[in-house]
């Protein structure tokens, strides 16, 4: 039986994680046996660089916390190694860079499921958001589509103009 100090630490680490399943608008479980040390260092840089906090967790202990949180659906997957990866502000960002490594890594990275706004999601779900376009794209393509018109309309007032300054034939 442990010791009142190991549960205690324990309940503290159960806390903690249902703290971060709740003040997180997303995030991603994953199977991370086969990656080496030094892809690992270069993912956690990654993320850390997108504000995202990814850290390996203990089955047992995130089954806890999701449970006080309402995240049943994730106990299915809470087996063999597990790491988690938050994201307190964007939504896709842990989705586009671990979807991203999972293709190019051939099955020894591997997603396991995700949560988005309170509710728990599947791989595929995992999957086509890590498949969407960055923020910055989807601008990039909404003012082209609105700068498009403009230059449509642009070149045909310009046609106009260069019909009526054309002189006329006799």
């Amino acid at each position: 039986m442990p010791s009142a100090k190991v549960l205690e630490t324990k309940k503290g680490i159960v806390a903690d994680l249902k703290a971060k399943l709740q003040n997180s608008t997303a995030g991603v479980l994953v199977d991370y046996k086969g990656i080496s040390v030094a892809d690992d260092t270069k993912l956690r840089k990654q993320l850390r660089e997108a504000g995202v906090e990814y850290f390996v967790v203990k089955n047992t202990l995130l089954r806890f916390a999701a449970k006080e949180v309402g995240f049943d659906a994730l106990e299915d997957v809470l087996e063999g190694t597990t790491a988690m990866a938050v994201s307190a502000d964007d939504p896709i960002a842990a989705a586009k860079i671990l979807v991203e490594y999972a293709d190019k890594s051939k099955g020894a990275f591997s997603l396991k499921a995700g949560f988005l706004d309170g509710a728990v999601i599947g791989v595929d779900t995992v999957n086509e958001l890590g498949h969407l376009p960055s923020k910055e794209q989807l601008l990039t393509q909404l003012l082209s589509v609105l700068n498009g018109n403009i230059r449509g309309l642009a070149c045909a007032l310009n046609a106009i103009a260069e019909k009526s300054e054309a002189p006329a034939e006799a």
